[in-house]
């Protein structure tokens, strides 16, 4: 139905025929043109239009509507998660993956223990500005140990010893950059709140059982992140580690970054070509030539 008619009434012929009442109205109309006018011109009158709102009106009007988006994004947006970087990735919270994602975390969570906790998953989007981010190092996998992960890849908290491949990577620094000198802890923050970003691919893992989140939509949300790094941002270096790193960058724009490529630290691969790779101080030169300053790899 449309009004009172079906659609196919609009279709019909329309009726020749016309009513004594049709007549007379419009013999009527004829005779009297200067009355019909003025009766709508009383009609205009007495309905005037609205007055204009005054500006305390409007400002309240915008209040509450900036107030009630605050309200929905702020519902929408998983806890922890950094305000620059909620700007950039908002797109991705009203997607049906994500949000299987989160119900599928939030379950896991009340069976098993899963790492990181639930206030650190997104600690990557608290240490800068996501304008700020100036080396990206991708990795895999949380680590799936108690007091481990905290939502840096690579990285474990105080006072944890570091883990085998983040050695290496000490070790690979002792050689690439004058003076350091490898800390008694894994607790790479002091990175991060520089501007290096250590993203890995999937951030949640039930404990004791890796890659246990594996295809849950984790890749989906990490690569966004990357691509929206890769698409609006200059001069960026990824460090790309190991085949499935490599993988995952695959899709960065070369012409706007810097692409390193190794392999993994792992104790497995770290004597095929990670060893003697000099990727931070690659990254340093890098970086200045950029016009960006470089990262202290000491401050740890």
């Amino acid at each position: 139905m449309i009004g009172q008619k079906t659609i196919n009434s609009f279709f019909s012929p329309v009726s020749k025929k016309r009513s004594s009442k049709d007549v007379n109205e419009s013999e009527k109309d004829a005779k009297h043109p200067k009355k019909s006018k003025s009766s709508a011109v009383e009609s205009e009158v007495s309905s005037p239009s609205p007055a204009p709102l005054s500006p305390d009106q409007l400002e309240g009007i915008a209040r509450n509507k900036r107030a009630a988006m605050e309200k929905r994004t702020s519902a929408e947006t998983p806890p922890g998660f950094g305000e620059s970087w909620r700007e950039g990735l908002s797109a991705e919270f009203e997607k049906p993956y994500f949000k299987k994602l989160m119900d599928f975390v939030s379950k896991e969570r009340t069976s098993w223990t899963v790492y990181p906790p639930a206030e650190e998953v997104f600690t990557w989007t608290q240490m800068c500005d996501i304008r700020d981010v100036k080396v990206v190092i991708l990795g895999q996998d949380p680590y799936h140990g108690p007091n481990q992960a905290h939502g840096l890849c690579f990285s474990v908290k105080k006072p944890v010893l570091p883990p085998p491949s983040l050695k290496n990577m000490y070790k690979e620094l002792e050689t690439d950059i004058e003076g350091f000198q490898p800390p008694q802890h894994g607790d790479l923050t002091g990175w991060s709140e520089q501007g290096v970003l250590l993203l890995n691919a999937v951030l949640t893992v039930r404990a004791s059982n890796a890659n246990s989140h594996k295809d849950k939509g984790w890749e989906t949300f990490t690569d966004a992140v990357v691509q929206w790094l890769s698409n609006n941002q200059e001069g960026l270096v990824f460090m790309l580690w190991g085949a499935y790193a490599q993988k995952k960058g695959a899709a960065i724009n070369k012409r706007r970054h810097h692409v390193l490529q190794a392999v993994h630290p792992s104790p497995l691969s770290a004597r095929k070509g990670f060893f003697g790779c000099s990727h931070f101080s690659k990254a340093n030169e890098l970086l200045v030539q950029s016009g960006k300053s470089p990262i202290n790899w000491k401050s740890l």
